[in-house]
């Protein structure tokens, strides 16, 4: 299924396949991809930064729910649902965000570049770890990975990412947007 270029329908079907991969989970301790890093630590990543990002650059309060260490298949909903009733709002149209590193952008706009298109990379984390489907959209996997190149080393200097793993030449979107983001892309998982 191709990805939507709407960001409040784009973030419905990139947290629905993240939701599906949280509700087929069994096993909340496995390791993840992400050093030091469990498949819980995963969904607990999702659901913390983003409430404070949010919150100082748009003046938006998720709802919360419980923690991810009680329950991450109800955490992740609650915010989950919490992040399309934002997108969903006919308001968001005139809204926007502000952040110092990013200057100010439309709620939408930033909330897809930054919040959605890190949950469909760690998509892939939570899929490896669990032993799930890992297969990620390959034209937004392209759409991320081209402009993520060009500003590589202000990515890197962020902290936001790991170091590059390199990857066998000719490979595949996907494998090279996963070893740009810092992951072993032959990671052998759960």
């Amino acid at each position: 299924m191709a990805l939507s270029d709407r960001p409040a329908e784009r973030h419905r079907q990139v947290a629905g396949l993240f939701t599906d991969r949280v509700r087929a989970t069994r096993s909340w301790d496995v390791p993840s991809p992400v050093a030091g890093w469990t498949a819980r630590d995963i969904v607990r990543h999702l659901t913390e930064w983003f409430p404070g990002f949010l919150a100082s650059g748009a003046g938006i309060e998720l709802r919360r729910g419980p923690s991810v260490d009680e329950d991450p298949v109800a955490a992740w909903q609650v915010h989950c649902d919490a992040v399309q009733a934002v997108l969903d709002d006919p308001e968001t149209a005139h809204r926007k965000l502000t952040n110092p590193h990013t200057g100010s952008l439309p709620l939408a706009t930033a909330i897809d570049q930054f919040y959605t298109a890190d949950v469909f990379m760690h998509t892939w984390d939570l899929s490896r770890a669990t032993g799930q489907d890992d297969r990620l959209d390959p034209d937004f996997c392209a759409q991320l990975l081209g402009p993520m190149e060009q500003m590589e080393e202000v990515l890197r200097s962020s902290g936001q990412y790991g170091t590059r793993v390199e990857v066998p030449a000719g490979s595949d979107v996907q494998t090279r947007l996963v070893g740009f983001i810092g992951r072993d892309p032959f990671w052998p998982g759960h």
